[in-house]
């Protein structure tokens, strides 16, 4: 089983070189940094996880920056968007900054997106809410095109242009892997589409356990043709229960990820060393 660590890095956060640093000492695979470009004072949509929205969404940094600094600070654990989104940026110029960040940090980058909940935040970068799952799959469809063709080009109804060429082309070929986040079945269903993986949110499913969704989602990758085996689970916002870590494990899960509090380092190494623990406990 591997196990990740996110965190909203802010001005009072603990640092995401610091942060990287501490997970990568403590077994950890991957280090995840969310995304929101701003906040519209406006609320079109609820917050996803009810009530009112933390201060640290308000707050959090660019993740392609602050993941290149924890990139730089350590050797062996991979760097993630968690999520990255993607129906409200520019394909062209995202694509460079995956690639980029790939080549940065010597194949360490893992693409996980979102086609987000906040239609006011969206709309601001020009996106329509409701058209937002097409084009966020025209987004990802046109940046393959870009990391895999010397003189790429895409025509579709959001992503439109004629043969380009652009550079660096990712390291890890043919890309970085893209894990799609968000809620059973659609998300799901993406995932199988365009992606290489699913990152379901344990906060998500109250009324129906992930355990019993895990199966349900490899039967849809084997009935796609696809293989189920090569389909990676990624599970956010998972506590610190060894317990249910080792059902997870069982049942085909290949990462579970904590998410951890926009705080310093007085706060956050303790439950990183608990969140150590049961990664030896769990791995042996």
């Amino acid at each position: 089983m591997k196990f990740g660590a996110s965190m909203f890095f802010t001005d009072y956060s603990m640092g995401p070189a610091e942060f990287a640093v501490a997970c990568e000492e403590r077994g950890f695979d991957i280090v995840w940094a969310p995304e929101h470009s701003h906040i519209p004072l406006t609320r079109k949509t609820p917050f996803i996880m009810g009530g009112d929205l933390p201060k640290r969404y308000y707050d959090v940094m660019d993740p392609f920056v602050t993941l290149t600094a924890a990139a730089m600070a350590t050797k062996t654990i991979k760097v993630g968007t968690g999520v990255c989104l993607i129906a409200q940026r520019d394909p062209i110029q995202t694509a460079k900054l995956v690639a980029s960040i790939d080549q940065i940090s010597g194949g360490r980058f893992v693409f996980g997106i979102g086609n987000g909940w906040n239609q006011d935040e969206m709309e601001n970068h020009g996106t329509d809410y409701a058209s937002r799952h097409k084009r966020a799959r025209e987004n990802i469809e046109a940046m393959k095109a870009i990391w895999t063709e010397t003189k790429a080009e895409y025509h579709g109804e959001f992503v439109n242009f004629d043969p380009m060429m652009t550079w660096p082309k990712p390291i890890q070929k043919p890309y970085p892997p893209i894990l799609i986040g968000g809620a059973f079945p659609y998300s799901a269903r993406r995932a199988i589409r365009y992606g290489d993986g699913w990152m379901p949110q344990v906060t998500e499913y109250a009324k129906t356990p992930l355990l019993d969704l895990i199966p349900r989602f490899r039967q849809m990758v084997a009935e796609a043709g696809r293989d189920p085996a090569a389909m990676d689970i990624s599970i956010g916002g998972q506590g610190p229960d060894q317990k249910l870590i080792e059902q997870y494990q069982a049942v085909g899960v290949n990462r579970v990820s904590c998410s951890l509090m926009s705080e310093k380092a007085d706060v956050i190494l303790p439950i990183l060393d608990t969140w150590a623990e049961i990664i030896r406990k769990v791995n042996g």
